[in-house]
């Protein structure tokens, strides 16, 4: 096995809560809170999905006002205000208390470390800076310039290209069982962060290293 040289992270749901935004605003939204919540993020995530397999492109921070939108609405929820301050809270999402410990201990031992995401340049930059991961990176790739999301193999690309390396130098870091497996079939070294602990699908018990945080993986990593 090749040796290892860096080590890019998803953003959203690995080093970034997705479900910070709402989480401050619990109040607001009562015993909707947590549906609001996970229906944004699907949503979110949906867009992204119809989007790629019908070739067209919007950016992140458009799928994610709309997803919003729909979350609101589907649960009777009409409120302006409400819904400025939730966005403006996602674009400073909290970082989970494993990231930043997780990437310095990666930086420790020479690995690069990069962020690849679907989220548009200036969503990425304003909560990389709200997390205090900026000085923990060596880039953050953004998909934007491709015009296109994951799972698609460009994508997946831009961090090679980042590194100069072959995919299986590359250890890649997801939350998310899908993006997960888009990067085990570009050849990367795969680590599902499983945080919630849901039934392992895509074939990622077989070939990918299942973890249950960050804290675990420079562990994994050695």
């Amino acid at each position: 096995m090749p040796r290892l040289r860096a080590a890019v992270f998803d953003a959203y749901g690995t080093l970034l809560d997705v479900h910070a935004a709402v989480a401050r605003h619990a109040a607001r939204l009562g015993e909707k809170a947590a549906p609001v919540s996970a229906l944004w993020r699907a949503k979110q995530i949906e867009w992204s999905w119809i989007l790629s397999a019908t070739g067209d492109y919007e950016p992140f921070w458009t799928l994610t006002g709309r997803a919003l939108d729909y979350a609101l609405a589907a649960h009777g929820l009409a409120d302006a205000a409400l819904r400025e301050d939730l966005l403006a809270a996602y674009r400073e999402l909290d970082a989970y208390p494993d990231a930043a410990p997780c990437l310095a201990a990666l930086r420790e031992r020479g690995l690069g470390t990069a962020i690849l995401s679907n989220g548009s340049p200036e969503m990425l930059e304003a909560a990389v800076a709200a997390g205090g991961l900026g000085p923990l990176l060596d880039a953050v790739l953004s998909v934007h310039p491709l015009r296109c999301f994951k799972p698609d193999r460009r994508v997946y690309a831009l961090a090679t290209a980042q590194f100069g390396c072959q995919p299986g130098e590359i250890a890649f870091v997801s939350s998310n069982a899908w993006d997960a497996y888009g990067a085990m079939r570009f050849g990367f070294r795969v680590f599902w962060v499983n945080r919630a602990g849901a039934p392992a699908e895509y074939g990622l018990e077989e070939a990918a290293t299942i973890l249950r945080s960050l804290e675990a993986l420079p562990a994994a990593l050695a």
